[in-house]
């Protein structure tokens, strides 16, 4: 009995860590014309190629960069591996990683005289490598997995909020929604997102990624008439994505959103 009830013990103690297994995201290279994308890809419990699924496409911000197909999971990964949330909504869930020497988004950093970085949002040119990358990967994952085309959504944070909002208007009509937070972009480039749903999130108090990019964007798509809501947190710095996945009517949200055919 005290074997049995020594065992219980462990299988409960080690239940939460299981759940929270980051081996669980399987790990895969896109390769387009001798370019390489790492991206690792979780499928949900039970997966059944027979049936469809909704896709999450994550984009993780300039310190996870690289090539070792690890890091890009450092931030909000562990939310998509909880026990609840994969049984009310299995999804397929991919985070590709950015080489270090790119970026998601089509952005120029310029120094200022007080040596102060300040970004400048381009309308249009040509995509980075990275995002030429993302794209051909998320189009590749629509052909190869059983996903349902109506739930194709995007999220990331801070150089993938910014990418989130790129992706979105260099893909248009494929995402039902999309949630970039701490992100930008330009304002001027609001026609074009208008017929996914947003939901925006900055931090009032962030200063690496100003809050004004964001409410300019929320401005720009209430004026297109673009289905969008915004959340700015009065006390959160940089991460305000911990304090958006900790919103209980994120996920309901996301997974309500459908694509009209």
């Amino acid at each position: 009995m005290k074997k049995i009830l020594a065992l219980c013990l462990i299988v409960i103690f080690y239940m939460p860590v299981l759940a929270q297994d980051l081996s669980l995201y399987e790990k895969h290279f896109f390769v387009s014309k001798g370019d390489t994308l790492p991206y690792r890809l979780l499928l949900p419990v039970n997966y059944d190629a027979a049936k469809k699924y909704p896709l999450i496409f994550f984009l993780h911000g300039s310190g996870e960069r690289g090539n070792d197909n690890e890091k890009q999971l450092v931030h909000v990964a562990k939310v998509f591996l909880q026990e609840e949330l994969r049984k009310d909504y299995p999804a397929i869930v991919v985070f590709p990683q950015c080489a270090q020497n790119s970026s998601w988004s089509n952005m120029k950093t310029i120094v200022n005289k007080e040596g102060k970085r300040q970004r400048e949002f381009l309308p249009d040119g040509e995509p980075t490598k990275a995002m030429v990358l993302a794209e051909g990967l998320l189009y590749e994952l629509l052909r190869l997995y059983p996903v349902k085309k109506q739930q194709v959504y995007t999220a990331g944070l801070s150089m993938g909020g910014m990418g989130v909002f790129e992706l979105v208007r260099r893909s248009p009509g494929i995402f039902a929604a999309a949630i970039p937070i701490c992100g930008g972009a330009h304002p001027s480039t609001a026609q074009q997102l208008k017929k996914t749903s947003w939901w925006i999130f900055h931090g009032a108090k962030d200063e690496a990624v100003l809050p004004e990019f964001s409410q300019q964007m929320y401005a720009a798509l209430v004026n297109v008439k673009a289905k969008v809501k915004f959340t700015l947190y009065p006390e959160a710095g940089h991460n305000s994505w911990d304090s958006a996945f900790a919103e209980k009517e994120l996920l309901p949200w996301l997974f309500s959103q459908k694509r009209k055919r």
